[in-house]
């Protein structure tokens, strides 16, 4: 639980093209649009911060909440309340830069740039292909 940093003119555009976030159903959409239930979570805006609050039930589902409302264009900060029903160890959020590869990212923070299929399985599916990653995008490794 915290506050997490994003790139507020990175993300996908869910509000007009603006870097503006967008209403908190928007974003409850994007939730679900990474596999997720959506009722489980409240949203809610205070300028360019998410707050987001609920109940996951496990430690990669909250996850992938925080980061489905953070990569959109217009959220600069997501303040994490979310409880888990099963703790489990977290992962560490990596910001994209320009250059990085799923491969040159999976060798920094594993040691072996062969794993970065264990990055592309965790951030899916907001992650549709290996290749497709851009500057600004925040990705979860998982431990």
């Amino acid at each position: 639980m915290g506050l997490l940093n994003f790139l507020k003119s990175a993300g996908k555009s869910i509000f007009g093209g603006g870097a503006q976030a967008a209403e908190p159903e928007k974003l409850k959409e994007e939730i679900a649009a990474a596999g997720l239930d959506a009722s489980k979570f409240e949203v809610a805006l205070e300028g360019d911060k998410v707050v987001l609050k609920g109940a996951a039930a496990t430690q990669e589902e909250r996850e992938k909440a925080i980061l489905a409302v953070g990569n959109v264009e217009g959220v600069a900060t997501v303040e994490d309340s979310v409880e888990v029903a099963a703790p489990e160890p977290e992962s560490v959020f990596h910001t994209v830069e320009k250059g990085d590869t799923l491969s040159a990212i999976a060798k920094k923070h594993y040691g072996d740039a062969n794993k970065y299929m264990k990055i592309f399985d965790a951030n899916k599916p907001m992650l549709s292909h290996p290749d497709k990653i851009y500057p600004g995008q925040v990705l979860r490794i998982p431990a």
